[in-house]
């Protein structure tokens, strides 16, 4: 059990201080021993070194809790955003987070319904059985016999997002300094905008609970579980549900499945992804494997709607368009009609020319296109042979592309997280998937428009 996240500045700089010296210490340390090793010993050695960065990240975003393990969150998902030791170790913020203590989660309920859990429930277990980012979750039960999850959100949370969020920003912006491992200022505070837009919406639990009813009453695919949300019961920090048994991604790879049964998850996530886009339009847009539950009977339960974003149909008109020129072999056409789509999609504006079009822009995103349609060259594909998102664009292709990208339209940046995710999940479990879908014969024409 851990005692509360400091919630002065002074106190939560200071661990953000220890990281960044533990972090330049160890940095030091692989460069001067990197001098002294043999080729065959230094990827070895840079793997190791990674992970020591990954532990130090994620002990500190740990203490600090809130929106500090939401980043660590999002950035064990981000496959082109940071190297695999790293997310390794950052993953642990999916759900194995140390949870806070009793008499802190008494707090919530006496400011959210003024009385405590043990008087709301027929039974509530005060030990918490998992901890993330925003909130922590107990096991309860009714007076009815329904079992119930209960998240609990951390006292304070709120106020310390713009503070947490300026110190993380530092910590990447000096840890990326003289190296290749993070990424550019530019890209961290690109992240670190969208993230604090995103955060906003996730520490509202009755808007949370809004979106889990929603999506309990319209999704009818078979296999896939959604928790019914104890409306009643629930608050703004406070969020009863039904409880659902079953294993995150990695305590259901340790029970080693075989290929079939690999299989018939993965067909289960690739096709509510697709259902979530073209039939509920609107898309789970925190596809961490935290959210995800591998239930006996084949069943896959889908967790944490804090995060959803309803797609609009000219979103998908355009961005099906752009996956049909994809897949053509008539490259005259095939340009033709991408150029159209990434104009409808506000990444181009009309003044760029068919010309240019062909000559830059398709030559510098040519590695993009082939990693996001290399799943739908057949009817089948074994995701344990997807290739790794493409990491970098060379210095002539980016500055080509600076000059002439417009923006993006605003379903853009939660369709991609979620696609992205989707693809990250599919390699970890080597699912063998039917990718044929209507999205890439049909375009938008099957889209629900309602």
């Amino acid at each position: 059990m851990n005692k509360a996240p400091p919630a002065s500045k002074l106190g939560r700089t200071a661990i953000t201080g220890l990281a960044l010296a533990q972090a330049g210490a160890s940095k030091l340390g692989h460069k001067a021993r990197q001098m002294l090793r043999s080729d065959d010993d230094k990827q070895a050695a840079q793997e190791r070194h990674e992970a020591e960065l990954g532990r130090i990240l994620f002990k500190a975003l740990n203490q600090l809790k809130g929106s500090a393990l939401k980043v660590s969150q999002l950035l064990s998902m981000e496959a082109d955003f940071l190297p695999e030791g790293i997310r390794r170790e950052l993953a642990k913020g999916c759900h194995q987070v140390t949870p806070l203590n009793r008499a802190l989660i008494h707090k919530v309920f006496q400011r959210e319904f003024g009385e405590a859990p043990e008087h709301l429930y027929a039974q509530f277990d005060a030990h918490a059985f998992a901890a993330a980012s925003l909130g922590q979750v107990h096991h309860a039960r009714l007076a009815d016999g329904r079992h119930l999850a209960v998240k609990v959100q951390y006292p304070g949370i709120a106020a310390a997002i713009g503070s947490d969020l300026r110190m993380l920003r530092g910590i990447f912006q000096t840890m990326a300094m003289g190296t290749t491992i993070l990424p550019r200022k530019e890209v961290i505070d690109r992240f670190m905008s969208e993230l604090e837009v995103k955060m906003g919406e996730e520490l509202d639990y009755e808007h949370e609970a809004m979106q889990l009813s929603w999506f309990h009453e319209r999704v009818n695919l078979p296999g896939i579980v959604i928790p019914k949300c104890i409306a009643e019961m629930s608050r703004k920090r406070v969020l009863t549900m039904e409880r659902l048994d079953g294993l995150h991604l990695d305590a259901w790879l340790a029970t080693a499945p075989d290929q079939a049964q690999r299989n018939h998850y993965g067909q289960l996530l690739f096709d509510w992804f697709w259902f979530s886009v073209c039939e509920l339009g609107r898309v789970h847009a925190d596809p961490h494997p935290g959210n995800f539950l591998f239930m006996s009977g084949g069943r896959l339960a889908v967790l944490d709607f804090g995060c959803t974003n309803k797609i609009s149909y000219n979103f998908c008109d355009a961005m099906a368009r752009s996956w049909r020129a994809l897949l053509m072999t008539d490259v005259a056409e095939r340009n033709r009609i991408l150029r159209l789509a990434y104009i409808d999609l506000s990444l181009f504006s009309d003044a760029v020319t068919q010309d240019e079009f062909d000559q830059s822009v398709v030559t510098a995103l040519a590695d993009l296109h082939a990693w996001k349609m290399e799943a739908f060259q057949s009817s089948e594909f074994d995701f344990s042979n997807k290739s790794p998102y493409p990491k970098t664009i060379n210095a002539e292709h980016s500055r080509l592309l600076s000059g002439i990208l417009a923006g993006w339209h605003e379903d853009v940046p939660y369709f991609d997280r979620a696609y992205l995710g989707l693809m990250n999940m599919l390699k970890k479990m080597g699912a063998v998937v039917n990718t044929e879908i209507a999205w890439t014969k049909q375009g938008a024409s099957h889209v629900n428009t309602n």
